[in-house]
């Protein structure tokens, strides 16, 4: 009994995919995705032509976040400006600039500034934050870490061409200098000069590109 079911859903699905060939469900997610950023796009300070992002996002503070032209942010992103948390305010800005590929399951956030330039390429599962819950002091300790006051050390500044592996975190106050390479798994906590080659935690130059 088993094997007849088994036969009968081999048939079938070999009858679908001749009516529904594989490459139509991936132009249907494209339009799909298509559809997504244009509904959410009005939640957002700009985007620009041809950008894409996909479903789902959990976005906010969109009105603090530009994005360029041919951009592109992957599926299952967090995407956050945080103009308030608890008592306290903040002018928060994110910018992605054009061309820039951000793979699926991305975290960014920002309280102060995050800036990520043109040409650069992310893998899946970044993380990015400009921002911590507290001070390792004694008086920040005294409360649970989810109502602890959000501090800053002060803006992530990616610039143009650089390639981050997957699974990268970048800590607040720093900048990857001009075409660098994060590996995977790295833990970003000091600025990477330009055209480098860096990794490990904390991330350290392994190589320098000349």
């Amino acid at each position: 009994m088993k094997k007849s079911i088994q036969l009968i859903l081999k048939i079938f699905c070999k009858f679908m995919a001749l009516i529904f060939p594989y490459n139509s469900l991936i132009r249907y997610r494209n339009i799909l995705t298509k559809l997504h950023t244009l509904w959410i796009s009005v939640e957002f300070k700009s985007i620009g032509e041809n950008s894409s992002i996909c479903y789902p996002i959990v976005l906010k503070g969109g009105k603090y976040i530009t994005i360029g032209n041919q951009t592109g942010l992957g599926k299952r992103g967090t995407l956050t400006a945080w103009d308030s948390y608890t008592c306290d305010s903040f002018i928060p800005e994110i910018s992605i600039g054009n061309n820039t590929s951000i793979g699926e399951d991305y975290h960014i956030t920002a309280i102060n500034k995050i800036q990520i330039g043109n040409n650069v390429l992310m893998g899946k599962k970044i993380t990015i934050t400009d921002n911590a819950h507290g001070k390792a002091d004694l008086e920040s300790i005294s409360y649970p870490p989810a109502k602890r006051t959000l501090d800053t050390k002060g803006p992530v500044i990616i610039e143009d061409g650089v390639w981050i592996g997957d699974k990268v975190t970048i800590l607040p106050n720093v900048t990857i200098g001009k075409n660098s390479i994060i590996g995977a798994n790295a833990l970003v906590t000091k600025d990477i000069p330009a055209n480098c080659v860096a990794g490990g935690v904390p991330a350290l130059v392994i190589k320098r590109i000349v």
